[in-house]
């Protein structure tokens, strides 16, 4: 773990009332960063958040945004006003939405709202931060995907596609930006328990602790990794089911 003197000083968590994105925000405000820039759609919740780590770190400088995720206009007047202020050191894109498969097969409109919401709103967020990045010649850009993403399954295969388009997405930033002193890192949670997965949780799922899953992630994007599975387990879950025969495959219910 990277001690106070090394952390970057500026910080925006987009979607910072998600559980992953909160426990975060708590490693950066105890090891010393100096700024934060919380960003969410849910005022109430981010000021419950923001007055949690100013408890933790009466020194940091905290600033809460709300605002559109959906609409790509919106996204980019919101990044500028960001960066406009000062360059973030770090931006991790942390928001999304589990949705109800059945619900989204039979309704289009639900659909469409899990597809922009878990697939474009977090790449629009990546490529205008990225932007401003390339221009300040620095910077790391860290979008939260998931382990859903890597093959499509019956169970979750909306929310799959939409996590494997950002998947598609960064990896095109990666090459782009390979060499240069701008980073962007793919992190690719399992199941985790929190507030989005508690009916999991109630069907005896088992998840990840949130704790783990912000510590891989804190790591990762310190250690400047292109791709980081939380828990490290599912790099090879997953590698077993991306290469599973489909006539195996099709038989599994999953």
């Amino acid at each position: 773990m990277a001690t106070a003197s090394n952390t970057p000083q500026r910080i925006v968590i987009i979607g910072a009332t998600s559980g992953i994105a909160e426990h975060c925000a708590r490693l950066w405000a105890q090891q010393g960063a100096s700024h934060l820039v919380l960003v969410a759609r849910n005022q109430e919740k981010l000021t419950l958040i923001e007055q949690d780590l100013r408890v933790r770190n009466p020194a940091l400088q905290i600033r809460c945004q709300t605002g559109n995720f959906t609409d790509p206009v919106s996204i980019q007047q919101l990044v500028d006003s960001i960066a406009n202020e000062a360059c973030p050191d770090i931006v991790l894109i942390a928001h999304g939405t589990l949705p109800d498969q059945s619900q989204c097969q039979q309704d289009l409109a639900a659909n469409a709202d899990a597809l922009v919401i878990n697939g474009l709103s977090p790449v629009w967020f990546a490529e205008a931060f990225v932007t401003r990045m390339v221009a300040a010649g620095r910077g790391t850009v860290a979008v939260i995907g998931s382990v859903a993403g890597d093959r499509g399954r019956k169970s979750n295969y909306v929310y799959g596609a939409a996590k494997g388009l950002v998947t598609r997405y960064v990896q095109g930033l990666q090459h782009r930006l390979a060499g240069s002193p701008v980073n962007v890192v793919l992190v690719k949670p399992g199941p985790t328990d929190t507030a989005m997965t508690a009916h999991l949780k109630h069907q005896g799922a088992k998840l990840a602790s949130v704790e783990e899953v912000a510590n891989r992630i804190v790591q990762a994007i310190q250690n400047g990794k292109a791709t980081a599975y939380a828990p490290a387990k599912w790099a090879l879950i997953m590698m077993i089911i991306r290469h599973l025969p489909r006539f195996i495959f099709n038989h599994m219910d999953i």
